[in-house]
């Protein structure tokens, strides 16, 4: 139905730090013991990581129900919401009439401008989560970002993602206008420097993954390692589980089980922080965590401590991304300057 948009629109050292396409310094990486440990959302809250843009702009608990929303329509990413929570309101911020209250000259109202009778066929359609209201408002934040995710799924989203956005709002400049700022609240993937010198993350929680496992370079290998004060050295999986650790997230401990923990990631959008793992299905042997530029840092085998190698084998089999939930402003244990 057309409507009409209310708004218009354990080691010390001094290392580089790239979070989306911001560089600050770390003075000091905590002792990985002192880190406060991260709860991570749904994980099939969204796909993408917000931007610095996204984080900066959007209040933090719509964010987070953006997030949540996506789920609602399987495949659809969060910015496409948040697009639309930005142009038509601002993210409910807008002090124009029929945000907060009454309607537009078009009877729209609400964070994300639904019409009465569209709202309520939604909701006769879906059941929205209980944490709106009671009956659902389009007011309702929660019920609002919940009833456009139905809306846009019901209209054709993800796999007709444009007749979607034109059946929310009937105009291409509005179309172009969501999508061109969902593409401003994804975050480009770092490429990453490939050493520990300089490293290169869209999400601080990865930078202090990598910045753990950095710690370790030249311990020994252990056979079932797990770490220098509990094994004497680290083999590939203990070494993965314990940089993960750092921020919360419980890997298993097993090479072969730390393959199905995680979301898959195709190998041409390998990013820093993502595991690698080496072998066959049958024979998942080896991992390792990508620092960028082709290299990864691991426990390689016997006799070879902690070190950094080029990640292209012959033996590739997958890669996962464990951090895939967290959003960016989480877990940032780093001081910029």
């Amino acid at each position: 139905m057309f409507r009409l948009a209310a708004g218009a629109g354990g080691l010390a050292l001094l290392t580089a730090v790239t979070i989306g396409a911001f560089t600050v310094t770390v003075a000091a990486i905590e002792d990985a013991r002192t880190h406060t440990s991260i709860t991570a959302p749904d994980p099939a809250a969204g796909q993408s990581t917000p931007s610095p843009e996204a984080v900066t702009d959007i209040p933090a608990d719509i964010l987070v129900l953006y997030r949540q929303a996506a789920s609602d329509c399987p495949g659809l990413d969060w910015t496409i919401l948040a697009g639309i929570g930005k142009v038509e309101t601002d993210h409910g911020r807008s002090r124009l009439p029929g945000v907060t209250d009454g309607e537009n000259t078009s009877g729209a109202a609400g964070p994300m401008q639904f019409l009465q009778a569209t709202f309520d066929s939604v909701t006769a359609r879906h059941q929205l989560p209980a944490a709106g209201a009671s009956p659902p408002s389009r007011y309702n934040p929660s019920d609002a970002i919940h009833a456009a995710a139905y809306y846009l799924c019901d209209s054709g989203a993800p796999g007709d993602l444009y007749r979607a956005l034109y059946t929310y709002n009937h105009a291409d400049w509005y179309v172009q206008q969501v999508l061109d700022q969902a593409a401003r609240y994804r975050a480009t993937p770092a490429r990453g420097s490939g050493d520990c010198r300089t490293i290169q993350a869209v999400n601080p929680a990865v930078v202090q993954v990598i910045s753990f496992a950095c710690a370790q370079l030249g311990q020994p290998y252990v056979w079932g390692g797990n770490g220098p004060e509990a094994s004497g050295g680290w083999d590939c999986s203990g070494l993965t589980k314990a940089a993960y650790a750092t921020v919360g997230i419980d890997l298993p401990r097993t090479t072969y089980d730390q393959v199905h923990a995680s979301p898959r990631i195709s190998a041409n959008d390998i990013e820093p922080g993502d595991l690698l793992f080496f072998g066959t299905a049958e024979d998942v042997h080896h991992v390792g965590l990508y620092l960028g530029d082709g290299k990864m840092i691991h426990a390689p085998d016997f006799g070879i401590p902690v070190r950094i190698d080029n990640s292209r084998r012959d033996d590739f089999y997958a890669a996962t991304r464990p951090t895939s939930a967290i959003p960016p402003s989480m877990g940032n244990n780093s001081r910029g300057t």
